[in-house]
């Protein structure tokens, strides 16, 4: 599991680490391993021009500091010194191995940037001249590797306020950012490298977490040899209507290739009709009126998906609620749920899986804001509704009070196609009624469906149809040995 942490607690850690040893040592490691990281993006060292942007704090040290490690092997290395003052010693080492300080001219000559400018203690927008140098880093043909974070990233949240330098790769120290994991501020990122210098035992619980196919295979359920469809878990969906049959088709297709045991559908007689035909394993009842009284025993519903908004819808989302088994709601069904608050009053668990315009209407929150802020809106929602969120997006988040988020790295963005969250809701319904908790059934449940997603895409268009069949070799892809 990757874990990842505010910058309070990151700063409490280092704090309490460098208490025990000798003054700069943190930073010589943290040097240590960017120096590393940036030679091996080099490829040949020796004659490149490294182009440091330094400001005013520990990472502008760190940047000298790793500057000076590749001045002594050859490179050209230039600072510019952005900031109000500069860590003479770094400078001084850097100065000592042949480095030399620079205007910013010198970054459009760079074969590699180092984004030395601010730390994990700003917050806010940058400010000039570092708004102006994130720019032309920007612009420049340089790979350009960040220190710890991006400039103009807010390390505890991932939010963008302005300018902000874009990296291929950023290197950590000691542990995971939270908002190194988080859009906006992961897509600056680039790909993250985590340098080991030695915070481990001084860390608190972290803030947020990232599954592995490693945690997701220890938490999804197998079959036993004393298994039946019964005990393999029971899904109830109410799902699709006579406009959006193609939903509950989605739906259930997604529980039945998630694992569901059996999938009980419940609808009007148009979609009926389709999951009849496409799947003929689903127990169809279809409903005459708005009642779930003979549908049968399940041990977890999936409401909402084409459901439509109208007084039947609402009816039918009413008993679906006043069931006692966790209820996972989308689509429509949140629709509903907006409308109507007092559906989500009630003791079994209950699952929402919004986008941010879903959210920004159970919450009363601008979706321009919340897409700038996901984790900080799904943790509201989680508090506010008393429910689990899994928030759809370029990141998908995990909240629950209480609980570190968590947040899903395997998606594609060709997942961003019409179904694909239907197929979700059945594949995180199934595990519901296999027996997982809200928490770990969505997440368990986004991580699957981006191992389908990119297995269905291979690099091209998918359909929704297609991420459903996938769901099985994305069980498969975690679940083998040596996966």
């Amino acid at each position: 599991m990757r874990t990842a942490y505010t910058a309070d607690q990151i700063r409490a850690a280092e704090q309490a680490l460098m208490a025990r040893l000798p003054e700069g040592t943190l930073m010589q490691r943290a040097a240590a391993g960017l120096a590393a990281v940036c030679a091996d993006l080099l490829g040949r060292v020796y004659g490149s021009r490294v182009v440091l942007l330094v400001g005013s704090g520990d990472n502008g040290g760190d940047a000298l500091y790793a500057g000076e490690r590749l001045a002594r092997r050859g490179a050209r290395v230039e600072a510019v010194l952005a900031g109000s003052r500069t860590h003479e010693a770094g400078l001084r080492a850097l100065l000592d191995a042949g480095g030399r300080v620079a205007e910013a001219t010198a970054i459009g000559q760079a074969d590699l940037i180092m984004d030395g400018l601010v730390g994990i203690g700003a917050s806010g927008a940058l400010r000039e001249p570092y708004a102006r140098l994130a720019a032309e880093a920007n612009a420049a043909g340089a790979a350009v590797v960040a220190v710890d974070l991006p400039s103009g990233v807010d390390a505890s949240s991932g939010r963008v306020a302005g300018a902000a330098v874009r990296a291929r790769v950023t290197v950590t120290m000691g542990a995971y950012k939270t908002g190194l994991l988080v859009d906006p501020g992961a897509a600056f990122a680039g790909d993250v490298e985590l340098i080991d210098i030695g915070l481990g035992e001084h860390l608190p619980d972290p803030d947020a977490t990232a599954l592995t196919g490693r945690d997701v295979a220890g938490l999804i359920p197998r079959p036993g040899d004393e298994s039946d469809k019964y005990r393999r878990g029971v899904l109830g969906v109410a799902a699709g209507s006579d406009l959006f049959t193609g939903a509950a088709v989605l739906a259930v297709g997604g529980a039945l290739r998630g694992g569901s045991g059996m999938v009980r559908y419940a609808g009007r007689e148009a979609p009926v009709a389709q999951v009849r035909s496409h799947w003929p394993e689903a127990v169809v009842t279809l409903l005459d009126a708005p009642s779930i009284e003979h549908v049968g025993r399940v041990q977890a519903w999936v409401l909402g998906p084409g459901l439509g908004t109208d007084t039947w819808a609402h009816e039918l989302a009413v008993k679906v609620l006043a069931s006692d088994v966790p209820v996972l709601v989308d689509a429509d069904g949140l629709t509903l749920v907006a409308r109507d608050k007092a559906l989500l009053r009630r003791t079994a668990p209950v699952l929402i899986t919004p986008h941010a315009g879903e959210l920004s209407r159970l919450i009363g929150a601008d979706r321009a804001g919340i897409e700038a802020a996901r984790l900080e809106h799904a943790r509201r929602a989680a508090a506010e509704l008393g429910v689990t969120v899994l928030l759809k997006g370029s990141t998908t988040v995990v909240a629950e009070e209480g609980r570190p988020a968590r947040v899903n790295v395997s998606g594609t963005p060709w997942l961003s196609t019409g179904g694909t969250g239907d197929v979700l809701s059945g594949l995180a319904g199934a595990l519901l009624a296999q027996g997982l908790s809200c928490y770990d059934a969505a997440s368990c449940g986004a991580y699957l469906h981006g191992v389908a997603g990119r297995l269905a895409a291979d690099g091209a268009p998918l359909t929704a149809a297609d991420v459903a069949t996938a769901i099985p070799g994305a069980i498969r892809a975690v679940t083998s040995p040596g996966s």
